[in-house]
């Protein structure tokens, strides 16, 4: 299994919620909470001039219309996430995360 594939289980397991979209299409009506995670960047280590480490950043985003919702939290505690904002939209609360994974 690649690996977006196995932080995509990793995010449906942690959040506790099965709807986790990975770059879906703006014509998809989501229903609520939900995960949308994409490709951000990528961090390289390199020896001898040669990349021998690559690791992708994704950013996550919590969408839920509860402001006190648990998910973020869950989130939040996985390993190397890092939190980077708070929004609202359309009355809905957005906690972005970036994770290297």
């Amino acid at each position: 299994m690649g690996r977006r594939l196995l932080l995509h289980q990793l995010l449906i397991n942690t959040s506790g919620i099965s709807r986790v979209y990975f770059q879906p299409p703006e014509t998809l009506k989501m229903e609520h909470p939900c995960i949308v995670y994409k490709r951000n960047s990528a961090i390289t280590k390199f020896a001898n001039d040669f990349p021998y480490i690559c690791e992708l950043c994704y950013q996550v985003i919590v969408i839920d219309s509860n402001p006190d919702s648990e998910i973020p939290e869950k989130i939040a505690a996985l390993p190397k996430c890092v939190f980077d904002r708070h929004y609202t939209a359309d009355n809905l609360n957005h906690d972005v995360y970036e994770i290297y994974y």
